[in-house]
């Protein structure tokens, strides 16, 4: 049915109708929440892309986009915590369940773990075609982390305080289940030991977004005092 996940087509996977579909769901839960236990936090256990046995792109990158950015803006909104429906199963997993390697969403959670602190900041208005979010970097003092989504097919800027460590995210094909860092291929190691996850130091206050790419940029010398 269109309502489903499995009724979305390719062409609408990074429309803004489509990312913020989880938006109501949890304005609405919170409703109840408020009425019947006042101050009770919120998990959500299985998101949507798990419905109907899971997206048919999305073991690859191309949903790594709805991936991250539903997790992202429902921290902004206030969920206290959010579960992966699966590890390995099926297309819903973050691991494939034959060859038990990665699916290409499973490197940004990976990231989103390793740098994304569990306090929110405000990053400002959406714009439509790039979603940026900030949170306070995880294990920094002062640091933020910022995660920004450029889900246009050009390239776009944004602007952040000097001595700024790009970790972007692209993959070959939207469709494929490859993932770049920086240019550089992901892929486990040696009794599946992670790669290093080295960001490249940006110059100057302008960070370049590649098209259609998902972006990390940490700021650990930023000072912001809600972090500290």
């Amino acid at each position: 049915p269109e309502t489903s996940p499995q009724g979305i087509s390719i062409d609408r996977a990074l429309t803004e109708e489509w990312l913020a579909r989880p938006d109501a769901e949890l304005l609405r839960q919170k409703t109840w929440r408020d009425r019947f236990a006042p101050g009770a936090p919120i998990w959500l256990t299985e998101t949507g892309g798990a419905a109907c046995g899971g997206l048919r792109w999305q073991p690859t990158f191309l949903d790594s986009f709805r991936y991250l950015d539903t997790q992202s803006r429902l921290a902004k909104l206030g969920l206290d915590a959010i579960f992966t429906h699966a590890l390995i199963s099926g297309s819903n997993g973050v691991i494939d369940e034959k060859t038990l390697q990665p699916n290409a969403s499973y490197w940004g959670a990976v990231l989103w773990r390793q740098l994304m602190g569990t306090k929110v900041l405000d990053a400002g208005p959406q714009k439509t075609g790039l979603h940026i979010y900030a949170h306070c970097l995880r294990g920094t003092p002062g640091g933020v982390a910022i995660l920004a989504l450029n889900l246009d097919s050009s390239a776009a800027r944004i602007r952040t305080s000097p001595s700024a460590r790009l970790y972007a995210l692209t993959a070959p094909k939207l469709q494929s289940r490859t993932v770049l860092l920086n240019g550089r291929r992901l892929e486990l190691g040696h009794d599946d030991t992670l790669p290093a996850l080295d960001p490249v130091l940006v110059r100057g206050r302008t960070v370049s977004l590649a098209p259609t790419s998902i972006n990390f940029i940490t700021l650990p010398q930023a000072g912001n005092r809600s972090c500290a």
